[in-house]
C-alpha cells in the first residue's frame, strides 16, 4: 500500500461564489488560491466546468485555465473536468493547444461525460443534439488525434493543438469512464468529492484493466477528497456547514451561493437530510490536523491512489489557505 507521503496534492476549484460577494470576487480568489496551491508545491490546480448554477462561476473552464496558469508559473493547470457532450472536439482542441503553446507542459485536459447542467441548459449548449452511448469514446479518440502528431493525409488539423499532446485524462463517478480509460491507457480521476459509492469498485476496474499505452506505462489514479480543516475538529466542523449547506441545495435543487458557517447546521437536520449530506460527502476528511492526517492515511489505505485531489470551500478565504496549509503539512515530506 502508498505511504500517505509518496501522494501527490492537488486541487479542484469549483470557483464558488460566495454569499454577498461577486463574480470577480470569485475569480480572483481562485488564482490566489493557486498561487498559495503552487508556494505549497501541490502538483496541478483544476477547474470544473459547470453551467447555469448560481453560486459557481467556472463555466468557461478553458478561459480560466488560461487565467491561472498566466498567474502562476509552475503548478500544472487543467480542467477538471470539459463536460465533452457539450462541445466539439475539434473546438476543445485548439482551445487547449492555445493554452499548450503559451504555457508548455503545463496544462491538462481531464474530460467528463456528463453535461454539467440541467436539461435546458443542456438543450442551450448542444442546440438538440442527440448524444449516444458511442459518442464518449469516439469523441475523445478525435480529441487525440487532433492534439497528437499530425499523420499523412490528414485532412482536419487543430491549429493551434496538434504535436501539442496535451495529457488527456477521464473523469466519471461510475465504471464506464474506468473502463474506457483502461482500454485507453489514460490516467483516471473519480469524482469521490460529490459521488463516492462506486470508489472501490471503479478503480478496481481501472487497475485490473489498464493497457499500457504511448503516454502512460501502468495506471494512474486520482481521487476527489473534499477538505475542511481547521486547528481542531470542533472549528472543522462549523466551517463545513458552508459545504453541508452546498450539498444540501444541490439535493433539493436550491441553489444559492456559498453561504457563510452556521452553528450546528447537521443537528437541525431531520435525519434523511443528514444521510444524505453524510452519503454525498462519504469521502471527505473534515477535522483537526490529527484528524486530517488520520482521515488521509485511511483514504491512501483503502485506494491505493497517486494523488489526492482537494475540493475546499471555505466561507472565508483566509480559512480556505489555512485548510489546505494544514492538508500540506499532513502529506510532508512529499511537499517539503
Amino acid at each position: 500500500m502508498k505511504s500517505l507521503h509518496t501522494i501527490a496534492l492537488s486541487m479542484l476549484d469549483l470557483v464558488s461564489v460566495r454569499e454577498g460577494s461577486t463574480v470577480a470576487e470569485a475569480l480572483a480568489i481562485c488564482l490566489r488560491t493557486a498561487q498559495h496551491a503552487e508556494r505549497l508545491g501541490f502538483k496541478r490546480y483544476w477547474m470544473a466546468e459547470h453551467h447555469n448554477m448560481p453560486g459557481i462561476a467556472s463555466s468557461a473552464t478553458a478561459v480560466l485555465v488560461g487565467y491561472v496558469a498566466g498567474g502562476t508559473t509552475t503548478i500544472r493547470v487543467g480542467s477538471g473536468g470539459v463536460m465533452l457532450p457539450n462541445h466539439a472536439p475539434l473546438v476543445v482542441a485548439e482551445a487547449f493547444g492555445t493554452l499548450a503553446e503559451l504555457y508548455p507542459n503545463r496544462i491538462d485536459l481531464g474530460l467528463g461525460r456528463a453535461p454539467g447542467t440541467d436539461q435546458a441548459t443542456m438543450r442551450a449548449l448542444r442546440r438538440e443534439r442527440t448524444e449516444t452511448a458511442d459518442d464518449f469514446p469516439q469523441d475523445v479518440a478525435e480529441l487525440q488525434r487532433l492534439l497528437g502528431p499530425v499523420q499523412a493525409g490528414q485532412r482536419l488539423v487543430a491549429m493551434p493543438g496538434a504535436n501539442t499532446n496535451v495529457p488527456i485524462w477521464l473523469l466519471g463517478s461510475s465504471l464506464f469512464s474506468a473502463q474506457l480509460a483502461a482500454e485507453r491507457g489514460l490516467p483516471y480521476a473519480f469524482a469521490s468529492h460529490f459521488a463516492p459509492r462506486m470508489l472501490l469498485q471503479a478503480i478496481t476496474l481501472y487497475r485490473q484493466n489498464f493497457r499500457p499505452s504511448a503516454t502512460l506505462a501502468k495506471p494512474y489514479v486520482t481521487i476527489g477528497v473534499p477538505l475542511i480543516a481547521a486547528p481542531t475538529d470542533e472549528e472543522a466542523d462549523y466551517l463545513a456547514s458552508s459545504t453541508y449547506q452546498r450539498v444540501l441545495g444541490i439535493l433539493t435543487g436550491a441553489r444559492l451561493g456559498l453561504q457563510p458557517p452556521t452553528d450546528n447546521f447537521m443537528a437541525q437536520r431531520h435525519p434523511q437530510e443528514r444521510a444524505a449530506i453524510s452519503d454525498f460527502l462519504a469521502a471527505a476528511v473534515i477535522g483537526g490536523s490529527d484528524t486530517v492526517q488520520e482521515r488521509l492515511s485511511a483514504l491512501a489505505q483503502a485506494t491505493n491512489a497517486d494523488e489526492f485531489m482537494l475540493v475546499c470551500d471555505i466561507y472565508d478565504p483566509a480559512l480556505r489557505l489555512r485548510s489546505l496549509d494544514i492538508a500540506a503539512a499532513a502529506m510532508q515530506p512529499v511537499l517539503a
